[in-house]
């Protein structure tokens, strides 16, 4: 009889899941209400990107499920209220005037116009003041008198008086607009995401660090610990804090193609991201002076770049969009001048096609067109990609990158510490990640990282061109040079400046130099490092003496013809 007892039990507490509208249902319901992702994230206790996931189609589940159901089951009961007050309040009195009653015909039965009284004020979506009506559901003035939007419009239309006002008599094919709506004063109907602009974005930043601060009775340690711990969700909220306003909704969970998705549950996808590992194959003979540069801020600065806005499209043949942007399918040209300047795909040795993003694709086009010819164009195969911006996530690089500045002015190590985790584990965590779960794009985890690449390789590119002599190029923000590197960079904890990560000397005193040239021509290329032949002479620096050792030296001359190299 147990086990019938625990069935019974299992039986009793299993419940069937509450069912929920269709995605595009669900959206409808919400902004009928008039009602920010915002606002009813804050009810539910959840993040506005998470809302966002659920009316683009992914369901929530749990607790959760049973109140967003609830939300939803309610605004339909409401909005159905709603609809039959107003067709109640559609049928005139008998002692209204004759002009009102026509006015309400005309208005009632276009079904585009559904005025409504607000129980309280609410900013017009045209001019921003207090109106205490909403038309379509968007809070609006009644009269073109009370909106100062609509002056400019009315203006304009009284400024031509060769063109007669039309006449208010009914057509055939489309019953008459009433003259105080939005359509009769040229004023557009402003779409939801851009109704409300404020005018600052709050200091989320600075609130949660006094917060976090004011927790820990000042205990820095303490206090970043905990602000770096919250960074992820922290980030989102920015995220969403500053896309209030914009242009285009992030959607964060959209479909996405195989290449985008991980083989296996610790594998990788199929994107290349051209990550550089590059060392200059021979240095000239003598002793050099190397400069390890380190690039402030790489992956916040990477934040600016072309990102697709929507789901990815599958587009096949050699033709390139640059209003769009993705994933590429590419064979690459032949490089010539690895001996000077790093390879713009990455430390690749595999030959024949592969998957690159969006900041790689425009580098090599870049590099192939007649202003650098560095290159032979790539040939495209097919793409994924969708309309595209580069400003999708400016004003969110805005605030972290003020909120770094401020930081650095003032000394303030717990700030910066928390900023950065807040862009690193913003990047890190896009793709499919068990640490966040308000946004799944891998796409533009990709587009970012390959970014920040791309910004290092024309940071190589300038200290080539200006004269320097690069020695190597790692990651996202290492930079090894030989030369002058203060006349072409400046020097700081900007985000575009650069900082000293460490110097050391490598080769021998050009005296010596020609004693060794046969012995190094003659050694296997594994071999010709100065390390092995006992010239380096590092500075205390115990990080990058692995980075020096893989620094072979040979006979070149900057600009020159490469000398012969060592396999």
């Amino acid at each position: 009889m147990t086990n019938f007892d625990a069935i019974d039990a299992l039986l009793a507490g299993a419940k069937k899941e509450v069912p929920l509208p269709p995605a595009e249902e669900r959206r409808a319901l919400r902004e009928g209400l008039s009602l920010s992702r915002a606002q009813l994230a804050q009810a539910l206790g959840v993040s506005p990107s998470t809302i966002g996931g659920w009316e683009s189609g992914r369901d929530p589940s749990g607790e959760v499920r049973e109140k967003y159901a609830y939300f939803l089951q309610g605004a339909r009961t409401k909005l159905a209220t709603a609809a039959t007050d107003d067709s109640l309040a559609e049928e005139p009195a008998d002692d209204a005037p004759a002009e009102a009653v026509n006015a309400e015909q005309e208005t009632g039965q276009d079904g585009v116009d559904d005025v409504e009284a607000l129980s309280a004020p609410q900013p017009c979506v045209l001019c921003g003041q207090p109106a205490s009506h909403q038309v379509a559901g968007f809070p609006q003035h009644l009269e073109p008198t009370e909106c100062g939007t609509a002056e400019e419009t009315q203006t304009q239309q009284f400024a031509r008086p060769e063109r007669p006002a039309p006449q208010r008599e009914p057509r055939p094919t489309a019953p008459a607009a009433r003259q105080d709506s939005p359509a009769a004063r040229g004023v557009k109907v402003v779409p939801v995401g851009r109704r409300l602009k404020t005018a600052d974005t709050p200091d989320l930043i600075g609130s949660a660090v006094a917060a976090a601060l004011a927790s820990h009775s000042g205990d820095v340690e303490a206090a970043t610990a905990a602000l770096v711990k919250r960074a992820i969700p922290d980030a989102m909220t920015l995220l969403d804090e500053t896309r209030k306003g914009g242009r285009y909704d992030v959607v964060a969970h959209p479909w996405l193609p195989d290449i985008l998705r991980k083989q296996t549950s610790r594998g990788a996808d199929q994107i290349w991201e051209a990550r550089p590992k590059w060392s200059r194959a021979e240095l000239p003979p003598g002793e050099h002076e190397v400069t390890a540069l380190d690039i402030n801020g790489a992956y916040l600065s990477a934040l600016k770049t072309h990102l697709p806005i929507g789901q990815l499209e599958h587009t096949a043949g050699n033709h390139y969009d640059r209003r769009r942007a993705g994933v590429h399918l590419i064979t690459p040209p032949v490089w010539e001048h690895d001996a000077v300047l790093p390879n713009p795909i990455g430390s690749r040795e595999e030959p024949g096609p592969l998957w690159v993003t969006e900041p790689t694709l425009r580098l090599l086009l870049r590099l192939s067109g007649p202003k650098y010819g560095l290159c032979d164009p790539p040939e495209i195969h097919e793409s994924w990609t969708s309309g595209a911006t580069e400003g999708l996530l400016e004003k969110f690089r805005i605030a972290l990158k003020d909120a770094r500045e401020r930081a650095i002015a003032e000394d303030d190590e717990v700030t910066l510490e928390y900023v950065k985790a807040m862009y690193s584990k913003f990047v890190s965590t896009m793709g499919e990640s068990n640490y966040n779960r308000e946004l799944y794009r891998t796409d533009w985890m990709h587009l970012i990282r390959s970014q920040a690449f791309v910004n290092l390789w024309w940071k190589a590119h300038r200290a080539y061109d200006e004269g320097l002599m690069v020695v190597r190029a790692m990651g996202t923000d290492e930079l090894h040079v030989i030369g002058d590197w203060r006349a072409v960079f400046p020097e700081g904890r900007g985000v575009t400046e650069v900082k000293v990560k460490d110097a050391y000397t490598v080769g021998t005193p050009t005296i010596t130099a020609a004693r060794h040239t046969t012995a190094r021509r003659e050694l296997p290329a594994s071999s010709t490092g100065m390390a092995a032949a006992g010239a380096w002479k590092p500075r205390p620096a115990a990080g990058m003496q692995a980075a020096r050792a893989a620094l072979p030296t040979g006979p070149e001359q900057r600009g020159g013809t490469p000398g012969p190299t060592t396999d």
